[in-house]
């Protein structure tokens, strides 16, 4: 089994490298369980089949800068897919032999600066999928 260092993942907003990323987390892939029980199950078991699949969320943070592309209130921007209630093609690539490269849609749920006085201005980004991901 190979092991990778995490660092040279990146993000991508259509095929723009998302500026600043310093942490990556997620997508919390789920799936939903059905409650099937029923008078003729085995031994009194619960029962479950495969519901629906949820894509999950994706927290990643930055090093933000209001002037980047792939920050700013403008086409191509994170802030702008927010304000706009738009929907963005991603893409995560991770530093493996291969490189594996995971696509998704994603609506920008949340954006939230940080300005500490002691250290460089950040913010806290959440991805939410819509759709299904491809896992390639």
């Amino acid at each position: 089994m190979a092991n990778y260092a995490s660092y040279g993942t990146l993000l991508k907003l259509a095929a723009a490298t998302i500026a600043g990323v310093t942490n990556i987390s997620g997508p919390g892939l789920t799936l939903e369980t059905v409650d099937v029980t029923n008078h003729s199950s085995t031994s009194a078991w619960r029962e479950f089949v495969g519901g629906l699949k949820d894509g999950g969320e994706i927290g990643v943070d930055i090093v933000f800068d209001p002037a980047a592309a792939t920050h700013k209130n403008a086409s191509g921007g994170l802030l702008y897919l927010l304000t706009t209630r738009a929907s963005g093609s991603f893409s995560i690539t991770f530093p493996d032999a291969a490189p594996t490269t995971w696509s998704f849609t994603a609506f920008v749920t949340s954006f939230e600066p940080g300005a500490p006085v002691e250290d460089g201005l950040t913010a806290s980004v959440t991805l939410k999928i819509t759709g299904a991901p491809t896992l390639a």
